[in-house]
């Protein structure tokens, strides 16, 4: 089962821009999250995919394997769509270039996942959910069903639902078949209500499988993230 990780990398975000290219310990925040990655023992390969001149230049210097994609993707599923349209590969791992404490064991516990020839898709959520992450609207939270497999996910909690939440991570896993399926598909009722991607999965009838961990380190969208993760 080949298994590949895709970064995808866009240069300009608005709260914090450039930040992918922002050094940390000398490195830019994407090389830390593509060195985290690299460290997963179920890889067989790593691609940052990337949509601008400023970016490659950096990644070529550290040697790192990048691939250029579109300004106009308007998600980086889509972008990693574009990456790997022409590979062989059987499983998709996406993971945020803005996530430089990414933990390797939870992407080999995600690819494991898929030696069950029903998942199509998978994801992560913390267990570490607390009083502020659940009234907190930056905080995704998924609800889960016994055999953890998402049910919803919501910014704002039900209140009828608020014990049975776990923090959301947005790292995912794909088989190729079901990422090209889910990059044809229009945005769903609830993927455009809720703000959320992952619903056009559920709402097209596309299970999506969640992996518990302890602790969900948050991504990087301000400077006062970085501060708080990585002590810049």
């Amino acid at each position: 089962m080949k298994t590949i990780a895709v970064i995808p990398a866009r240069l300009h975000s608005s709260r914090f821009p450039k930040k992918i290219l922002y050094p940390i310990d000398g490195k830019p925040m994407v090389a830390h999250v593509f060195d985290q990655v690299k460290k997963a023992k179920s890889l067989d390969d790593v691609i940052v995919a990337i949509d601008a001149d400023e970016t490659a230049e950096a990644l070529k210097k550290l040697k790192i394997k990048y691939v250029m994609t579109s300004k106009s993707h308007t998600s980086g599923t889509d972008r990693i769509a574009e990456a790997i349209e022409d590979q062989d590969v059987e499983v998709i791992i996406n993971v945020q270039a803005d996530e430089p404490q990414v933990d390797p064991n939870l992407i080999d516990l995600l690819a494991s996942e898929f030696e069950d020839e029903t998942i199509g898709m998978a994801t992560v959520a913390g267990m570490n959910m607390d009083a502020k992450k659940l009234t907190d609207g930056n905080t995704v939270k998924v609800l889960l069903d016994r055999e953890r497999f998402a049910v919803n996910f919501r910014r704002d909690p039900i209140e009828s639902e608020a014990g049975g939440y776990y923090h959301h991570m947005g790292i995912y896993a794909y088989r190729k078949s079901v990422l090209d399926k889910f990059t044809s598909l229009e945005p769903s009722e609830n993927e455009i209500k809720f703000q959320l991607e992952q619903y056009r999965a559920l709402d097209n009838g596309i299970p999506i499988k969640i992996i518990l961990t302890e602790k969900v380190n948050k991504g990087i969208d301000t400077m006062d993230d970085l501060k708080e993760n990585v002590g810049e």
